[in-house]
């Protein structure tokens, strides 16, 4: 699904309106959504709405219409008085025939339902004084909040907390979500998010052409490789993973074992001399080759090898930069993830040519946060407000790579722009090796000739429904164990038969 940031989506609300539709009528849908959805959380019960000066106030006038229309018992507490209300707001507030209380905590009582419909996702600034008092005795109420857009106190673009923000049951938005309800905290604060249609046509999206998005089948499905009736191993492509020594060698055996689960054909662990043994003994239908060299390691990946994986468990240092140029110079498809990246902490711009000297290459760059600071230091120096969603866009421009920024809110971008935020990743995948699995995954869908981007999204996408698979206590080893039952379920969802 398209993601519209906060410009966008006022955006989208003008051509709407330029073509026909009046703002109160976008008004009315989208307060009669609220009002469905508070029927839902409290069947029975006092509800309390809390409204702020602007259109998401009147969203709330609305829904606190509706309400009482529907005979629920419906109280409306205002920040600002009545009489400077402008617009469609003002409009909103015409239709509640009911009282208007104060903006005092101490009126919040115990309903069984409080709609937050104080700011909406336009908020820029931080939230202090009256509005902050307030959002504070909303989120010590103990009882269930319906937040209306975005829950007060969240930036829609950048999901972080301004001063202070509701801590919302659910979320009811319009059209289109933002960025804010993807990206932590925003998500958190979000609870359950609802997008509701409320009359937006689609066809503005031809105007606005958005370049976020969520990250989930739809956005890859016509990329996802299927193997053919007459594939076989080598048509399925070829990936080498590269294993540290014999003291680090864990990591590449998990990468490499998920990319063998992930689709290709062959993998192959470029090991030294001296973990072969180590590496060879554990590994069964992964191969392993004795590689101590960059030059050996050119004529490994200068046969028919379609993709690699390096940086987990590689080591940090000559070998490994060494090992890098290798692959670039070779054109080959590549992940560089972990001791990759941190290799090249000193001279990024050194990384950052090599990857663009050849633009036909996929090189995915897989980062932690600690990691893309190593490398990306410069981003974040420059622009040190930006939000996850624009560093890592404006890393994927610097470096000439697509960048996987990894957390509960893994972004990856592109360099032409295009950007996708993911929201399934369950909080046991916070665990050892997790990372190098990912990269791993990523190295199958490269080695198969999906497109870098798309490898990245369907890898991270992958990645998140593998760890909710294996469930909590998960560790790295089970997510390899239960992608088949995720292949399963997406070949299904995708209407794959097989």
């Amino acid at each position: 699904m398209d993601i519209l940031t906060t410009d966008e989506m006022v955006r989208a609300d003008q051509l709407t309106i330029a073509a026909g539709t009046p703002g109160f009528k976008l008004m009315r849908a989208a307060g009669r959504a609220v009002a469905d959805v508070a029927g839902e959380l409290a069947e029975e019960g006092a509800i309390l709405v809390v409204a702020g000066r602007g259109n998401n106030g009147g969203d709330g006038f609305v829904a606190a219409a509706e309400l009482a229309a529907q005979g629920r018992d419906v109280s409306v507490i205002l920040l600002c008085d009545r009489a400077t209300l402008k617009g469609d707001a003002a409009l909103a507030a015409k239709g509640w025939k009911g009282e208007v209380l104060p903006c005092d905590p101490s009126l919040i009582g115990q309903p069984a339902l409080i709609i937050d419909a104080l700011f909406g996702a336009g908020l820029n600034r931080p939230v202090k004084g009256d509005p902050l008092i307030m959002i504070d005795a909303i989120n010590a109420a103990g009882v269930p909040v319906l937040a209306v857009d975005l829950p007060s106190g969240i930036n829609g673009d950048s999901g972080a907390v301004m001063g202070g923000a509701i801590r919302a049951t659910e979320t009811v938005t319009f059209f289109r979500p933002k960025p804010g309800h993807l990206l932590v905290p925003g998500r958190v604060h979000c609870g359950r998010l609802r997008v509701i249609d409320i009359g937006i046509d689609e066809d503005v999206l031809a105007e606005i052409r958005p370049q976020t998005f969520e990250n989930n089948p739809d956005l890859w499905a016509d990329a996802f490789p299927v193997p053919k009736i007459n594939s076989h191993k080598f048509s399925r492509g070829h990936a080498v993973v590269v294993s540290g020594d014999i003291a680090s060698t864990g990591a590449a055996r998990l990468s490499a074992r998920a990319a063998l689960r992930g689709g290709a054909g062959l993998v192959t662990v470029a090991s030294p001399r001296d973990a072969l043994a180590v590496n060879a003994a554990a590994l069964t239908a992964v191969m392993v080759r004795p590689v101590d060299t960059a030059a050996e390691f050119a004529a490994l990946i200068g046969g028919k090898v379609s993709a690699c994986v390096i940086g987990p468990g590689a080591g940090v240092g000559e070998r490994t930069r060494m090992f890098v140029e290798a692959i670039l110079a070779t054109k080959r498809h590549t992940v560089l993830d972990a001791d990759a990246l941190t290799s090249f902490a000193g001279a990024p711009e050194q990384l950052f040519g090599l990857i663009k000297a050849s633009p036909e290459s996929g090189v995915v760059l897989t980062p932690h946060e600690g990691e893309f600071l190593r490398i990306f230091s410069k981003v974040d120096v420059e622009h040190p407000a930006l939000s996850k969603l624009e560093r890592v866009r404006l890393a994927a421009q610097e470096s000439g790579a697509i960048v996987l920024l990894k957390g509960p809110d893994t972004v990856v971008a592109s360099p032409d722009g295009r950007a996708a935020i993911s929201a399934n990743a369950p909080p046991w995948l916070a665990t050892a090796g997790s990372g190098d699995v990912l990269a791993g995954i990523i190295g199958a869908l490269l080695a198969q000739g999906v497109p870098a981007y798309e490898a990245a999204c369907i890898g991270v996408w992958m990645h998140g429904e593998a760890g909710s698979e294996a469930g909590p206590g998960l560790i790295a080893e089970d997510l390899t164990e239960v992608l088949p039952a995720v292949f399963r379920r997406l070949y299904d969802q995708l209407g794959i038969q097989y």
